[in-house]
């Protein structure tokens, strides 16, 4: 690993991931809870709630079941929440460090080289390996989110329904492992898995790619946090409403004569239409916009908070350039052609720059690699030549790879 790999290495560490998480994960439930409420009531088959826009609903679930009918199940969502984002974010930045290791150049800083093999002259791409430990990350993190708060959902929107008989967190568990076993808690795993994964995949891929536009450096900047979080909530809420919608109808079913998702899909389609998949999108997206924003801008600042350092020194996580850049390199020519001196030009300032490389070398000639800065005051010119055959391989050195 190179120097490069440990500047691009976050200063927070697994403790402060969980704790900042399980944080940031109750708080964005808690806030959102009740407009969450009224996204179950518009994705439900039942006729009471059926054509409702979000203001309607809200004002029947208050005049009709009482003021604080919104919020109810919320302790349910405070006991899953916390242990599930705690391990959600600890598995994501420990995955995203882990596959940082295997990429092609060992470093997410950097890119693949166009243009060939030889990294003389090549431009960077963006960072298709940064993408692909985003993904994998997001993917391990859904599994292990998922399995702690699919239970807590199940219960969560039983006491969200239209006429729930149910006034108490532990009266809904206890009646639901009664009377449909505890398989009922995960009768819609497998559908939330196969939702939440595009929709995890969307949101961290979205909420990096904002990071890398508009903080690439990774330092604690709220404003971006809150704009790439909204931005991702956003677009992962809007692609991924069908599933949402079936999901639902397999966690808030009480007969169990839905099983699975294909017979989810069919009855859907034939009480509501190819409309009904997109039941509820609008509350889907007002909620997950506010939610995900508060949850990154809670995330980061308690990362930032509990890690203890001052604004300069502190980065959140691995870096990952979207941008191209170009590397310049010099190489002079061989020995036989040493004598002769490179063309310089002369600004009006005085600064002095060297011409663009070759086009062809002889390779039997020193490699020598030249970083050419400006010669102004302000950055004066630096030259510096190191020779390939001097420099010792990492095992001459002592240090490991």
């Amino acid at each position: 690993m190179n120097i490069d790999d440990y500047e691009s290495l976050p200063t927070t560490s697994v403790g402060v991931n969980m704790t900042a998480g399980a944080i940031a994960g109750v708080l964005e439930h808690v806030i959102m809870y009740p407009l969450d409420s009224v996204k179950t009531r518009m994705q439900s088959l039942s006729p009471p709630t059926g054509n409702m826009n979000i203001f309607s609903t809200f004002r029947n679930m208050i005049t009709r079941e009482g003021l604080m009918r919104p919020i109810r199940g919320a302790s349910a969502v405070v006991l899953g929440a916390g242990p599930a984002h705690s391990l959600y974010f600890a598995a994501y930045e420990m995955t995203k460090e882990v596959t940082a290791k295997f990429t092609t150049h060992n470093n997410l800083n950097y890119g693949e080289y166009v243009g060939g093999n030889n990294p003389i002259g090549a431009v960077h791409s963006p960072s298709k390996s940064f993408a692909f430990c985003t993904v994998i990350s997001g993917a391990t993190a859904t599994l292990i989110h998922d399995a702690i708060s699919s239970p807590t959902d199940v219960i969560k929107q039983r006491m969200q329904m239209y006429n729930s008989p149910y006034t108490s967190v532990v009266a809904c568990i206890r009646d639901v492992y009664t009377k449909e076993g505890f398989r009922a808690f995960y009768r819609a795993y497998g559908t939330q898995l196969i939702m939440n994964l595009p929709y995890q995949t969307i949101h961290f891929t979205t909420y990096e790619f904002f990071q890398n536009k508009l903080n690439l450096e990774r330092r604690y900047n709220p404003t971006v946090h809150m704009a790439a979080g909204a931005a991702a909530g956003a677009c992962a809420a809007a692609i991924t409403t069908p599933l949402d919608v079936v999901k639902t109808l397999l966690n808030t079913q009480e007969t169990g004569l839905t099983r699975g998702m294909i017979e989810a899909f069919r009855k859907i389609y034939h009480m509501a239409g190819p409309l009904g998949f997109f039941k509820g999108m609008t509350a889907r997206v007002l909620y997950s916009m506010p939610a995900t924003a508060i949850c990154w801008s809670t995330y980061e600042f308690f990362k930032f908070y509990l890690c203890g350092l001052d604004a300069d020194h502190y980065k959140s996580s691995i870096t990952g350039r979207s941008e191209s850049r170009k590397l310049d390199y010099v190489l002079p020519a061989s020995e036989d052609q040493e004598q002769i001196e490179p063309e310089r030009e002369t600004t009006k300032d005085g600064a002095v720059t060297l011409h663009s490389a070759p086009t062809s070398v002889n390779a039997s000639g020193a490699i020598k690699t030249v970083c050419e800065l400006s010669s102004r005051p302000a950055a004066p010119t630096i030259n510096l030549h190191t020779r390939h055959t001097d420099v010792k391989s990492p095992y001459e050195r002592g240090f490991s790879t």
